[in-house]
């Protein structure tokens, strides 16, 4: 739900007031029965840790936080800077362990034994309990966990890459991002589904594609309902006939939109999946807590994603 609270956090034009505006959103979030929160080292930890302490409620939530993203000079994915993002995510969110910690990018250049090692330090100190990837490509995910294999080590056991029913036609911000989604990437997902490992997908709605702002039948007022980088990624003819699919299922059940999108993430029964959603609005999020309990047979998610009916 970050991506939205970032939003509303930022926008507020001092910091007690951001604070406030923090507060308020985490406050209902959590009202809602959610108790899971994605941030990363450069967003989100700093509002997330201060609610936390104030509240009272660290062993009630499980946070998954991101570190080793690049900068403007380098590439951050190095013993050093994980280590260094361990330390100071833990200090961003006033505690004494990450529940998740994931790469949120990777260095092919790099190799993984350091990273697995430095991973591993952490973990063995209860620094981290769990770890993985976001943005790797399958490749280095088994190199990786080979080396762990090999050494003994703890290997990465979860990995946030972008899916949903939306297929991305281009890479959002510019390289360095992995997606599984789409027809090209039916390998990809057969993978994960055959070593159990559960994907945390972000960009499960298209950035906006499927909130109901966007209309089938008037693909320029895209522009109007999406960021540049959501109008980058997701506007083609295929998942505009998605988006119309998705409608007219809608329509039939009575839902919104966006609960049609989100229920055929979590109707794949192949995958171990979990939607990372975005939203400034309970009842938003209500919308999406219904649609992680709705089932959609084999037929409607097939003909979801360009199958026949």
């Amino acid at each position: 739900m970050f991506g939205a609270f970032r939003s509303v956090y930022e926008n507020a034009p001092d910091f007690d007031q951001r604070l406030e505006a923090a507060f308020a959103l985490l406050d209902a979030m959590y009202a809602e029965g959610v108790n899971c929160f994605d941030c990363s080292n450069h967003y989100g930890e700093e509002p997330l840790g201060e609610w936390l302490e104030a509240r009272g409620l660290r062993d009630e939530v499980v946070i998954l936080t991101k570190g080793a993203h690049h900068n403007r000079w380098r590439k951050r994915v190095t013993d050093f800077d994980i280590l260094h993002d361990v330390h100071d995510s833990l200090a961003k969110l006033k505690t004494d362990r990450l529940d998740l910690f994931l790469l949120h990018r990777d260095d092919p250049a790099q190799p993984v034994g350091p990273l697995m090692d430095a991973l591993n330090r952490c973990y063995d100190e209860g620094k981290i309990r769990v770890f993985g990837v976001s943005n790797w490509e399958i490749p280095r995910i088994e190199a990786a966990n080979e080396y762990a294999a090999k050494h003994g080590l703890q290997p990465f056991t979860v990995s946030s890459p972008n899916f949903g029913l939306a297929e991305q036609v281009c890479d959002l911000w510019g390289g360095g991002c992995v997606t599984i989604a789409g027809p090209e990437n039916a390998d990809a997902r057969r993978w994960y589904a055959g070593h159990h490992m559960p994907v945390f997908a972000y960009s499960a709605m298209a950035r906006g594609f499927f909130s109901g702002r966007v209309k089938s039948d008037d693909p320029e007022g895209a522009k109007d309902a999406m960021d540049e980088f959501g109008l980058k990624g997701y506007v083609c003819p295929a998942n505009f006939e998605r988006l119309r699919r998705c409608e007219q299922l809608a329509r039939e059940k009575g839902v919104g939109v966006s609960e049609i999108a989100l229920a055929w993430i979590f109707n794949q029964r192949d995958l171990d999946v979990y939607a990372l959603v975005a939203t400034s609005r309970p009842e938003n999020m209500r919308a999406n807590i219904r649609a992680s309990g709705m089932a959609l047979t084999e037929e409607e998610c097939r003909w979801l994603d360009l199958g026949e009916r």
